[in-house]
């Protein structure tokens, strides 16, 4: 690498300061930054939220050029270029929504060195002409964003990602920073193999989104669920995910005979509708968006203050991804799954029709990950970083379901024996629903058949019902002591640990949860309390200047930095330029609209009492 330009500390920090109006770094982005202005390529797995954009638009402020920066959906580049240009940077994008005329402009503004960012899709790339015009700019980095859409162990493989291998050796001088929010360890080797990064920089930021909160139910009545669950969140911004197209439909259907604002997103949708849901969302006119899976990398959003998962997600990877859709800003906001066993077979289906057996075997395995982390008492986020090879150092989380619940320790010996007596007496051929229909006394064909109503063990558990019993399964393969095996149809089996607990010499111990009220921090942030009244009205001004920009309210400001300002109710420019979020450019734009709203509303409300007024 040729590039090596030095940068003072005190210059990083006024630019951070200055231009985007953070006080300080983000944990990790720091190190990626000097490694660009080092010249070095650069792999980070960051959460999403985690200010991966900051990674590569600062240096692109700093350095001379344009950072070129590849992003998949072309439904996300104008937020991104509209968020830039509201920190005073010129950018720019290049997609297949611009007519000729337009994208000639783009190319002239770049001859003349006027665009610090330009946002294209991977596409491209497999053009030469495209390549050829960029060897006649000055670049100053290549970024690379959703990196792991060129693995084909990731979880959304892209094909037209694989022409980007070509920028490493057609820009032998320039650094090449690939980002990624999911990537297993194996996932981050194939990427910097297929991009042919060159002796990267590498940096695994934590996984851990502390500011998301974690939580599962058994799904009963999903409609009846869901308006409980948004009882307590009126007004919030949220998305709602469902497998289907049909299932998207009705639940955005019954969300609108409730009175709630809802619209649905989906591929059988026109491309024209799906823009204007996802635009209305974006910009805070319609609350919710209830999706199939096809939503998400098209949106910036950073004020989701909830994801719902009215379905089984198909893996861990999908589901963490998400989940990362809410709380971008860093505030507080709820993660909440509903769990039936009858999205397990609906799964399976799609599974079964894969033709490939190690790739059949491969998603049947993420199937039972996602499984057990609906089902084990286990603290979800432990579960989540565990996936990806993080251990979670505390007890307690205290934002999970389990961490926050009133646990107890029960002995569930006696209800493990009963079903591990079944799996051993029918010699351990036989999966979880049969076993349960054994312990339970069911007479059904295929068990007279068998003559298993003739073992001991049959009825043995009849008190109880079969959702019980599927509990006690879940748990006693959660702890090691039954091993569920095999892929189409898979049995259970007794492992050591289970067969010493079934002769009586080992014990068996489960916790008990029992639900504490929902949210009971809800008018908290990441910073602590904050004066609700005016944030409603900052909220409702950010709305109406936004609306006049014709970009998303975040865009404008985020809910973090409202926060921050009905906490310490800044009234001079000074004391708005200590506020997170605050740059030149916004304080030059919006800063005086804001203070006179806070000063009208501490007129109002003379009890109120203001830090330095």
């Amino acid at each position: 690498m040729t590039m090596n330009k030095k940068i003072s500390k005190s210059a990083l920090k006024d630019t951070l300061r200055d231009i985007f109006g953070f006080q300080a770094f983000r944990e990790s982005q720091e190190p990626i930054i000097d490694a660009v202005f080092s010249g070095r390529d650069v792999f980070a797995v960051m959460p999403t939220g985690g200010g991966k954009s900051l990674c590569y638009q600062l240096p692109a402020t700093m350095l001379a050029g344009t950072a070129v920066i590849i992003s998949p959906l072309i439904s996300l580049m104008k937020d991104q270029v509209d968020a830039a240009a509201e920190n005073g940077i010129e950018s720019a994008f290049i997609n297949s929504s611009m007519d000729a005329n337009k994208v000639s402009e783009v190319y002239e503004k770049l001859r003349q060195d006027k665009i610090k960012l330009l946002y294209i899709a991977p596409e491209r790339f497999a053009m030469p002409h495209f390549l050829e015009k960029l060897k006649t700019l000055k670049i100053s980095l290549f970024a690379i964003d959703e990196a792991h859409c060129i693995s084909e162990w990731g979880h959304a493989f892209r094909p037209d990602y694989l022409a980007l291998a070509q920028i490493p050796k057609m820009f032998s001088g320039i650094p090449v920073a690939a980002f990624t929010a999911t990537a297993t360890q194996k996932v981050q080797a194939d990427i910097i193999e297929k991009i042919g990064l060159r002796d990267p920089f590498q940096l695994r930021a934590s996984f851990n989104r502390p500011n998301l909160f974690y939580e599962v139910k058994e799904k009963v009545n999903l409609q009846d669920q869901v308006m409980e669950f948004l009882k307590e969140r009126k007004g919030e911004p949220g998305i709602i995910y469902r497998t289907s197209r049909k299932s998207v439909e009705e639940t955005a259907d019954f969300l609108k005979s409730e009175g709630i604002s809802a619209l649905p997103y989906h591929a059988g949708l026109s491309a024209k509708a799906r823009n204007n849901n996802q635009e209305a969302f974006n910009k805070d006119t319609v609350q919710i968006i209830v999706a199939t899976i096809a939503f998400g990398m098209g949106i910036d959003k950073s004020n989701v203050r909830f994801v719902v998962h009215g379905d089984l997600p198909k893996n861990i990877e999908g589901y963490y991804q998400e989940t990362g859709r809410a709380g971008r800003d860093g505030e507080p906001a709820h993660c909440m799954l509903y769990f039936g066993r009858g999205d397990i077979p609906k799964i399976r289906y799609f599974i079964n029709q894969v033709q490939d057996d190690a790739v059949r075997a491969i998603e049947t395995e993420k199937l039972y990950q996602t499984v057990g982390f609906a089902t084990h008492n286990i603290c979800r986020r432990r579960q989540l970083l565990g996936f990806f090879g993080e251990a979670y150092p505390a007890d307690n989380c205290g934002t999970c379901d389990i961490c926050t619940g009133s646990l107890e320790l029960i002995d569930i010996t006696i209800e493990a024996q009963k079903i591990m007596s079944a799996i051993s007496r029918t010699g351990q051929r036989f999966g979880a629903g049969h076993v349960i229909d054994i312990v339970t006394g069911s007479n059904t064909k295929r068990i007279r058949e068998l003559q298993h109503d003739q073992i001991k063990t049959f009825g043995a558990g009849k008190d109880k019902d079969k959702r019980f019993w599927r509990s006690i399964i879940d748990e006693i393969v959660a702890q090691g002591a039954v091993l569920q095996e095999g892929d189409k149809y898979p049995i259970l089996t007794l492992t050591e640990k289970g067969n010493e607990v079934l002769f009586g010499r080992e014990t068996i111990r489960a916790l008990k949860k029992e639900e504490l009220p929902a949210r009971a921090k809800k008018k908290k942030s990441a910073g602590g309390d904050y004066d609700t009244g005016l944030f409603e009205k900052l909220r409702i001004m950010r709305k109406r200047l936004a609306d006049d920009q014709n970009v998303p309210p975040y865009i404008i400001f985020s809910d973090k930095t409202l926060h921050d300002m009905c906490r310490s109710y800044p009234v001079t420019p000074e004391a708005m330029t200590e506020i997170n979020g605050v740059g030149k450019t916004k304080l030059e734009r919006y800063g005086r609209e804001f203070i006179d709203e806070i000063s009208n509303y501490l007129e109002s409300n003379p009890a109120v009492s203001a830090p330095g007024v």
